[in-house]
C-alpha cells in the first residue's frame, strides 16, 4: 500500500511540475441519459480550450478526466472514488442526474473536493455538505414553478402524476405536489414506476379511469417515449407537462405524432451575454449539430468559474470552495450566477415549451 501510495504520489508530483492541472468530470456518457452527458461534455471542452487559450491557470495547463457516472449513484461513486484517490483532483464537475451527485456527495465533503453539478436538481442537494454547489436549479423552484403554470396558467384543478422513482423524479414530484395542492388544486392519482421501464401500461390505464385534466408526467427519454406511444394507443387525450428531461430532440423524434401538444418546464439557460452568441457557434462547429441540452451552458460556466478562482486561490479545494461561495451576479452563459449558503443558486429563470408539429417552441398562452 506504501508503494502504491508513493507511485500515486509521484504522478501527482511529477503532473504539477510538468505544468498540468486535473479536475474530475462525472456524467452519463452511456445510456439512456448520455444524450446529455456527451452535450455537456462538448461543453465542458471548450471551456477547456478557451481556458488553456488564455494561459491556462496562471501558466499550467488545465485538463479534465471524463468518467461516465451512468445516471446512478452507484456508478458515480465508483467514478469519483477513482478520481479522488488515484487521480488526486480537488475538484470534480458533476454529477449530471441527481443520483450521481447525492451518491457522490458524502464523499466529496468528506475528503474536501469541491462537487460542483451542473445539472442536478434534486431539492436535497442543498443539504449536500459545504464543499457542494451547483449552478442548476433546485427543483424547489421548478416543481412550484409548474405547479403554478398547470394552476394559474392552464387552469387546472385535477391532476394525475406519474413519475419515475428516481431522485429527480421523487424529488420535483415531492415539491410539486405540495404548491399545487396550497394553490386549491387535488392530485387525484399517484402513480410511480422504475427508472427505464418498458410498459406503462398498468399505471396509464388507472390514471384515465380517474379523468384527470393533465397528467404530470416525470421521466427520462426513454420512458418518455414508451409512455406517450402507450397513451395515445389506450386513446388518452388529456394534456401532458413534464420536466426539463423532456428537452431532448430524440422524444419529438421517436414519439412521433404521440408526443405532439406535451409541455414541460425547462430552466432558461442561455443568457442575452455577448459571449453566448459564441459559444452557440463553438457548440454548432464542435458537435454538428444546433441543440444545445439544458445541462451544457451551466457545464460551462462551472468550469470557467473554478479556473478563475484557480488563477486567485491556486488549486487548495477548501480555498476554492471558500471563494465559491463569495461568488455574487457573475454573468454566464447560462445566466446570472450567485450562489446561496448552500451552494445553491439564489435566483432561478423557467420557461415553458410546448411540443408542434415535431418542433418545441416557448408555449404561448
Amino acid at each position: 500500500i506504501i508503494i502504491i501510495g508513493g507511485i500515486w504520489y509521484g504522478v501527482s508530483r511529477k503532473s504539477v511540475e510538468e505544468g498540468v492541472i486535473k479536475i474530475g468530470f462525472i456524467a452519463p456518457l452511456t445510456g439512456d441519459t448520455a444524450y446529455l452527458g456527451e452535450n455537456a461534455k462538448a461543453a465542458v471542452e471548450l471551456a477547456i480550450e478557451k481556458v488553456n487559450k488564455e494561459g491556462g491557470i496562471n501558466g499550467k495547463k488545465l485538463e479534465v478526466i471524463f468518467e461516465d457516472g451512468k445516471c446512478t449513484g452507484k456508478e458515480a461513486v465508483n467514478a469519483a472514488n477513482k478520481l479522488i484517490s488515484i487521480d488526486k483532483v480537488p475538484v470534480i464537475i458533476g454529477g449530471l442526474c441527481s443520483s450521481e451527485t447525492l451518491g457522490v456527495a458524502p464523499i466529496a465533503e468528506s475528503n474536501k473536493v469541491v462537487l460542483f453539478s451542473p445539472c442536478s436538481s434534486n431539492p436535497a442537494i442543498t443539504e449536500g455538505g459545504d464543499y457542494i454547489f451547483r449552478d442548476y436549479p433546485s427543483d424547489t423552484f421548478q416543481g412550484k414553478y409548474g405547479a403554478e403554470f398547470a394552476y394559474n396558467d392552464l387552469g387546472v384543478k385535477n391532476v394525475a402524476i406519474l413519475y419515475c422513482l428516481s431522485d429527480w423524479c421523487t424529488g420535483i414530484k415531492e415539491v410539486f405536489e405540495k404548491n399545487f395542492i396550497a394553490l386549491g388544486g387535488n392530485v387525484v392519482a399517484r402513480e410511480s414506476f422504475e427508472q427505464g421501464a418498458k410498459d406503462l401500461r398498468t399505471q396509464l390505464a388507472k390514471i384515465k379511469n380517474v379523468n384527470p385534466d393533465l397528467i404530470y408526467f416525470l421521466s427520462y427519454t426513454g420512458e418518455a417515449i414508451t409512455g406517450l406511444r402507450q397513451a395515445k394507443e389506450l386513446g388518452i387525450e388529456t394534456r401532458m407537462l413534464g420536466g426539463d428531461a423532456w428537452d431532448d430532440a430524440r422524444i419529438r423524434l421517436e414519439a412521433g405524432d404521440s408526443a405532439d401538444g406535451i409541455m414541460y418546464t425547462v430552466p432558461n439557460v442561455l443568457s442575452d451575454f455577448p459571449q453566448t452568441k459564441e459559444f452557440k457557434s463553438d457548440m454548432r462547429e464542435k458537435t454538428g449539430s444546433d441543440e444545445i441540452l439544458m445541462c451544457s451552458p451551466p457545464a460551462y460556466d462551472a468550469v470557467m468559474l473554478i479556473a478563475g478562482i484557480m488563477r486567485k486561490v491556486g488549486t487548495d479545494s477548501t480555498a476554492i470552495k471558500n471563494e465559491l461561495y463569495k461568488i455574487k451576479d457573475y454573468q454566464g452563459i447560462s445566466g446570472i450566477i450567485t450562489f446561496d449558503e448552500n451552494g445553491d443558486l439564489a435566483s432561478a429563470n423557467y420557461i415553458v415549451k410546448i411540443v408542434k408539429e415535431g418542433k418545441a417552441v416557448p408555449y404561448k398562452d
